[in-house]
């Protein structure tokens, strides 16, 4: 079934601001600027300055999810489920969960390259699916456990590779190896919080814009009061500003004022999150969740083009190997092995997979941890 111009749009969206999402924070993370008090040049490191940036933008899909349901309501779409009344308290232990991931990735992509960042994020299928055997009683599938055996191996190649590279002043061995163990550990959070939305939250018909709106509305504030205290917090050599603190806010702001790139890094950053949720959602309502795997799969190799072609990186034939076994891995435990042995056994016609194709405003079931 040939794909619309609305879902070629929708695939293209997610697939660029998927990509501008991660090179956007990479670059902020590479340019230098002065900062305050006549301080001398250096890069800008404000991990969690930038994590309160993404939840500025998962805040602003909330205004999204107003947009479309008032678009539903003018057209008066009567197949349009009426959403729930639900206490958004229930985003916060997952808002927590995010937060504190979010805040450790941004840390790990001042220590490591940004195509590794993109490829060790794939651990999170492994803490999802024994978190969801341990505490939500879902039996796995034998894909699904070779998955997670193929995703783990593919971990230890990228690790390698990320190893056996070459090391410039900016990435040095010790920091690309601590920034990919900080990598894993954000996993582990993330997991738990998939599985925290999926135990408490999914029995609610909550829309995923609405969830992730929520989500970052509870980040966003929580991680701005928390930027005060971490001002006056000493962080030795893990700090990047000149005052060894564990955010300097100000520093930051003075950055930015000097560099009017890092400004428009920060933008791409904050816009192309809010823009990537929407079209994430969209992609798996219009066409499938398989399909928007598949994008994201493309979008770990956009970055990685990318990377290279802008020399930030340099280039190892390994991550080749390890990015192929872990979207080896992501394929088997999210079962696109099935179509595809389908295809094989009956003659080549792609599935139209209906079930999982959803009205934007209708039926909205899809898992809120898909729109992060």
């Amino acid at each position: 079934m040939a794909w619309t111009k609305y879902q070629l749009f929708l695939a293209g969206l997610m697939l660029v601001t998927g990509s501008i999402n991660t090179l956007s924070a990479k670059w902020a993370d590479n340019l230098k600027a002065e900062g305050c008090g006549g301080s001398k040049q250096h890069s800008f490191q404000h991990p969690f300055l930038q994590a309160v940036g993404m939840f500025l933008g998962e805040f602003s899909c909330l205004a999204a999810f107003y947009l479309l349901q008032c678009r539903a309501t003018r057209q008066s779409d009567s197949s349009a489920e009426p959403q729930q009344p639900f206490n958004a308290l229930l985003f916060l232990p997952p808002a927590l969960c995010d937060m504190t991931g979010t805040s450790l990735m941004y840390v790990a992509l001042n220590m490591t390259s940004a195509s590794s960042f993109q490829m060790l994020r794939g651990a999170v299928i492994i803490f999802t699916g024994l978190f969801s055997v341990a505490f939500l009683g879902r039996r796995l599938a034998p894909s699904q456990w070779l998955g997670i055996l193929a995703t783990i191996a593919g971990l230890v190649v990228v690790g390698l590779a990320d190893l056996l590279s070459k090391h410039d002043s900016q990435h040095k061995l010790s920091e690309v190896i601590t920034g990919d163990l900080l990598i894993i550990m954000a996993q582990i959070i993330v997991a738990i919080q998939m599985v925290l939305e999926e135990k408490f939250v999914y029995k609610h018909n909550v829309h995923p814009l609405r969830a992730v709106g929520t989500e970052g509305l509870f980040g966003f504030v929580i991680l701005s009061m928390l930027l005060v205290p971490m001002y006056y917090i000493p962080a030795g050599s893990f700090s990047g500003n000149p005052r060894g603190m564990l955010e300097d806010a100000l520093d930051a702001f003075c950055q930015i004022g000097r560099q009017p790139l890092i400004a428009l890094a920060l933008l791409g950053n904050i816009s192309s999150i809010a823009f990537f949720n929407f079209a994430g959602i969209s992609v798996t309502k219009e066409l499938s969740a398989t399909t928007r795997m598949v994008l994201d799969s493309l979008r770990t190799v956009v970055i990685w083009a990318f990377s290279l072609a802008l020399g930030w990186e340099v280039f190892h034939p390994l991550q080749i190997l390890g990015f192929f076994i872990l979207l080896m891995g992501t394929a088997l435990y999210n079962g696109l092995h099935r179509p595809l042995l389908a295809c094989l056994s009956r003659g080549c016609h792609l599935p139209t997979q209906e079930g999982e194709q959803e009205r934007l405003l209708g039926d909205s079931r899809t898992p809120i941890n898909d729109a992060s």
